[in-house]
């Protein structure tokens, strides 16, 4: 029974995800499913990116997160369309929750959505939301034997955002182990190494993105 109750949950949010997909492309919307565990650096590499490329592309930003409003918060300083979930629980957003977060955005007006999934390596991958792309964030300070442990994230993501690169001389921590893993892997993922505070790497993750939104 539970494996036919896990099957229908996962066609019925099939569904719903493509019609979301349907729904942002007529809207002219690329949309990205942000994903990685607590404190990887979702809501700063955010905020990076949000500060470059505001002015040339509108975004919109859909926060996920247990409870709170912290990270809606930050975003809604930059000045671009926010609209906050809580799961109450639930490891993750599906994309019954996106639809109806839509519905508060100005889809019309916004060229790219960032969908921030609630922090979690397992649950999320799992469940498609309507997005173009998954993105995942590794913090360089999770230890280098997180591909292999969570491998599902790895294979569905078609970027890998390594972050905390800055830290990369303070730990024993191998980034050439996680790119290979990760390539082994997915041998298409594309693997962008940044720092948000110093601001290292974010020049290559904004222009792929831009490049792919165009």
């Amino acid at each position: 029974m539970k494996v036919k109750l896990t099957t229908k949950i996962l066609d019925a949010n099939e569904r719903i995800a493509e019609e979301n997909k349907k729904m942002f492309k007529e809207a002219g919307v690329y949309v990205i499913n942000l994903m990685s565990s607590p404190g990887a650096g979702k809501t700063s590499l955010l905020e990076k990116t949000i500060s470059v490329i505001k002015d040339k592309v509108k975004v919109g930003v859909i926060e996920g997160d247990i409870t709170g409003t912290n990270d809606a918060e930050r975003i809604d300083r930059l000045g671009v369309p926010v609209v906050q979930i809580n799961t109450e629980g639930a490891c993750h957003l599906d994309a019954n929750m996106i639809a109806d977060a839509a519905k508060d955005l100005p889809l019309k007006d916004l060229d790219l959505l960032f969908i921030e999934n609630v922090g979690n390596l397992v649950c999320p991958a799992e469940f498609k939301v309507g997005e173009d792309v998954k993105v995942m964030i590794l913090s360089l300070t999770e230890g280098d034997d997180k591909p292999l442990k969570y491998p599902l994230m790895f294979q569905e993501s078609s970027v890998l955002i390594i972050n905390k690169i800055d830290l990369k001389d303070l730990l024993d921590v191998s980034v050439d182990k996680i790119k290979k893993d990760a390539q082994f892997l997915n041998p298409k993922i594309k693997i962008f190494e940044v720092s948000c505070k110093t601001g290292q790497g974010i020049d290559e993750w904004t222009n792929w993105l831009m490049t792919n939104i165009s």
